[in-house]
């Protein structure tokens, strides 16, 4: 089976390797995913652009639109990139930066983090980075639910604010990154009722192949095995591991274990193809 990992990070950031240095144990490097990625048999990474500055950290409010991956110079021929918008630089020089890079064929799509920067998804600061995913045709990813800095806000990141951007951007489609957790059965109910909305599963356990061992016993999972089946819509979810947060291999045995097998190549697979349309160049 074919596998792309549609959530990942390769950017230089101090929460990042502090998490793979003393919760999830991996080699947070080009070489430490290409490693992973052979050995689990992924194809395919969609980088989330990301960057900070040695003055405020992520969420940072300092840095320029587009975001990107720098932990290298030269990016790994098998990941490709969503480009993330710093809300408080979407000045007109900022809007000409952002439509330049999505010209190029590696960006394939663009990246909003919700609850780490103060505003709805709804907010009119945003409604040009729609207007540019409809002109070039990409998706726009959502950071949904809980956020990996106490510094967010949480109240940005509900995915029911989605609903109405979904509404009103009906040529736009749109992914919530981590399927809105722990609000998992609202994201389940804007994936069913919006044609254009699609959600990831990464990120929803950080640390080891024994934290997702523990963690898949007792009652922990249960929100979420309720949101899947309430949707009923395999085909709208994607595969992601938000790496570094977690190995991949084993991440991809706990997603399996969580979707039925019927619906494997679409979550694995399928449906990114249709998310991401600019993929299929570098498959």
């Amino acid at each position: 089976m074919k596998i792309i990992d549609a959530h990942i990070h390769l950017s230089n950031i101090k929460s990042f390797h502090e998490t793979a240095e003393n919760l999830s144990f991996v080699d947070y490097s080009p070489s430490g995913i290409l490693t992973e990625f052979k050995a689990a048999g992924v194809i395919l990474g969609i980088g989330m652009g990301l960057t900070e500055t040695d003055k405020m950290g992520f969420p940072d409010y300092k840095t320029h639109t587009p975001m990107g991956l720098d932990l290298t110079a030269q990016l790994p021929s098998c990941i490709v990139t969503c480009v993330g918008v710093n809300p408080f630089d979407l000045s007109e020089e900022a809007l000409l930066r952002l439509e330049l890079e999505l010209q190029k064929p590696r960006t394939v799509g663009i990246k909003i983090y919700l609850g780490y920067y103060p505003f709805y998804a709804y907010d009119p600061v945003y409604e040009p980075v729609y207007k540019l995913a409809a002109k070039y045709n990409l998706p726009v990813v959502f950071h949904t639910g809980d956020t990996y800095s106490e510094r967010g806000y949480l109240k940005y990141s509900h995915p029911l604010a989605v609903d109405e951007v979904a509404v009103d951007h009906r040529n736009v489609n749109f992914m919530m990154a981590h399927f809105g957790d722990p609000w998992t059965l609202t994201g389940a109910e804007i994936i069913y009722k919006n044609p254009n909305v699609y959600a990831d599963l990464s990120g929803l356990i950080v640390g080891t192949e024994k934290d997702l061992q523990e963690r898949s016993k007792g009652r922990f999972l249960d929100h979420l095995r309720h949101a899947l089946e309430f949707a009923d819509s395999y085909d709208k979810l994607l595969f992601g591991t938000d790496w570094p947060l977690i190995p991949i291999r084993p991440y991809i045995k706990f997603i399996k274990d969580l979707i039925p097998e019927k619906y494997h190549n679409q979550v694995f697979y399928e449906t990114a193809l249709k998310v991401f349309p600019k993929i299929k160049g570098f498959l």
